[in-house]
């Protein structure tokens, strides 16, 4: 008996590839395992965005609920990564907004999921994080991407629907508007 064999060239062999393939095909067990990959990455992300666990949780579940009504419009520009960031982040910004009206700080260590490691990384993180929950969430989502997900220019630019050098410009800006909020809070202390 020949089984059939898909030629995985047509559209980039990987893993992803072939999840999306089989969900399209009505395997929806498919789907739960992109959940599963990339669940914690959006969390980490959107929480980065929106400095509050409960509104992160929220922007993972309406980002995931976007991402699994528009998996058939997904037409491989890019890599799925980079389309569920993108999704992700356009979810966190937007909860952003809605939620802009009240005050959210998150310690720092949650957002990037990293332990402190002394008395002096407690303070520096906590500076860090109350210079970041004075940013905007579009700040917060490029400097996230950046500095957290270990996104290169030319993903970010993708994740964000923008070119390299746009992105590139909205980084430097937001870089600086971090470092303003920053030198003035450590002015504070």
């Amino acid at each position: 008996m020949m089984s059939a064999v898909i030629d995985m060239g047509a559209f980039g062999f990987d893993e992803d590839s072939v999840l999306v393939e089989r969900f399209l095909a009505g395997d929806h067990s498919a789907f739960d395992v992109l959940y599963e990959r990339y669940r914690e990455k959006v969390y980490v992300l959107a929480k980065g965005i929106l400095l509050d666990p409960d509104d992160a949780a929220d922007a993972v579940q309406e980002a995931f609920t976007l991402i699994f009504r528009n998996l058939p419009r997904f037409h491989r520009r890019s890599k799925l990564s980079t389309w569920i960031f993108r999704i992700a982040v356009n979810a966190s910004i937007q909860r952003g907004r809605r939620l802009k009206h009240r005050a959210r700080q998150a310690p720092l260590e949650e957002a990037a999921d990293r332990p402190y490691e002394s008395e002096q990384n407690l303070a520096d993180t906590d500076l860090i994080a109350k210079a970041m929950s004075r940013l905007r969430p579009e700040d917060r989502a490029i400097l996230s991407l950046f500095y957290w997900e270990d996104m290169t220019l030319n993903e970010i630019a993708e994740t964000l629907d923008c070119g390299a050098n746009a992105a590139k410009t909205r980084l430097y800006r937001a870089r600086e508007r971090f470092r303003e909020q920053y030198e003035r809070l450590g002015g504070e202390r």
